[in-house]
């Protein structure tokens, strides 16, 4: 009799181990427990902690309570101004109702990923290429309620959407590049030229402080030759007038020669010409006549008569000349007459002709 006890007690205590153990269920602190009693969802949601249920006819289903990173897959799409771009983001949400998000919808990470690549190509068409590039922050909110509104039906809260990246096309990021530094090198020449009309100004008003004090503009130019002959240069700077430049030209300029008495002397190879006599020259009519008779013959080399051949000086106004190679005042002789031509010019057989002044007018 003892033995059927024992024997029933510990058959009841086996069945009672086992139906705990098929009935106890653990729910996590970041979980919620969905008890559903033959298919039909039990009002209470269960806590984290210890649960039982009735094994074989409860089935319990955990939700996950945490904050969800879901990244989005790369869109592609067109702007409204007509630009291809692909744009990928990132989505933040968790379960608010775990009864919503088990009975309402399916699968809801899944529903909210679709979700999310729909409402990004529709916001990718709404919206321009400047806004994509530099006014994500509205886009992001644009985004987040898109997928919210429908997201609330499932319990589920979007808690946040950023766009993560923008790929354009190679030659989209050219001209984009080209146009970036065609505006910054206008910045720049504005600037440039902002600093230059600043310094005219400085500069014109240092001129007119400098013009009042002679002394200052000594100053400042040995201030410049300091500022040259720095240290470790092989440069040296000396200040030159330009008032001595000017002396110099002056002084390398040929002063006028005054005709005096004496004859100036012949170039070699030409015959000297001395001025004419205050009185009238006389000369020979054969020699005037051979002269007309022919106008185009050479002479001879002419013969340089001797300094004792020279006729005296006759008394009268006329200026004594010194004995040279040979004195107009004498006689022509017959190669002078022969290598005179009309008009005063008498040509030498060893160079070109030369032109001899006429006599003044009796």
């Amino acid at each position: 009799m003892v033995e059927e006890l024992v024997i029933a007690g510990v058959s009841v205590a086996s069945a009672a181990v086992v139906y705990t153990l098929a009935a106890a269920r653990v729910v996590k602190q970041y979980e919620r427990g969905v008890v559903f009693r033959l298919g039909r969802l039990r009002g209470t949601e269960r806590g984290p902690g210890f649960t039982m249920i009735i094994p074989g006819v409860d089935r319990l289903r955990k939700v996950n309570m945490q904050i969800v990173t879901m990244p989005v897959p790369s869109q592609d799409g067109i702007t409204r101004d007509n630009v291809t771009v692909r744009v990928d983001a990132v989505i933040y949400f968790k379960v608010i109702d775990p009864s919503d998000a088990v009975v309402q919808v399916e699968d809801y990470r899944f529903a909210v990923s679709q979700m999310a690549q729909t409402s990004l190509r529709s916001i990718i068409g709404k919206s321009d290429l400047d806004d994509l590039l530099s006014n994500r922050e509205k886009l992001n909110q644009g985004l987040e309620l898109m997928i919210d509104s429908p997201a609330m039906g499932w319990g589920v809260q979007i808690d946040r959407v950023e766009i993560k990246d923008v790929s354009l096309p190679e030659a989209m990021k050219r001209s984009m590049a080209r146009q970036a530094e065609a505006d910054r090198e206008r910045r720049a020449r504005v600037i440039n030229a902002d600093a230059e009309l600043q310094a005219s100004k400085k500069l014109a008003e240092a001129a007119g402080e400098m013009s009042k004090q002679p002394a200052a503009l000594q100053l400042r130019l040995l201030q410049t030759v300091v500022a040259v002959a720095a240290e470790k240069n092989s440069t040296l700077v000396l200040p030159f007038p330009v008032e001595l430049l000017r002396f110099l030209e002056r002084a390398q300029q040929p002063a006028p020669v005054a005709q005096t008495g004496a004859a100036a002397q012949p170039e070699p190879g030409q015959q000297a010409v001395a001025p004419p006599a205050p009185g009238p020259a006389v000369e020979s009519p054969a020699a005037a006549a051979e002269t007309m008779s022919e106008p185009g013959t050479v002479d001879e080399p002419v013969q340089e008569p001797k300094p004792e051949s020279l006729a005296a000086p006759e008394a009268g106004p006329q200026a004594v000349r010194e004995p040279g190679p040979r004195d107009s005042s004498a006689e022509p002789t017959a190669g002078d007459a022969a290598g005179r031509e009309p008009d005063g010019v008498t040509r030498n057989a060893e160079g070109p002709p030369s032109v001899r002044p006429l006599p003044p007018a009796a």
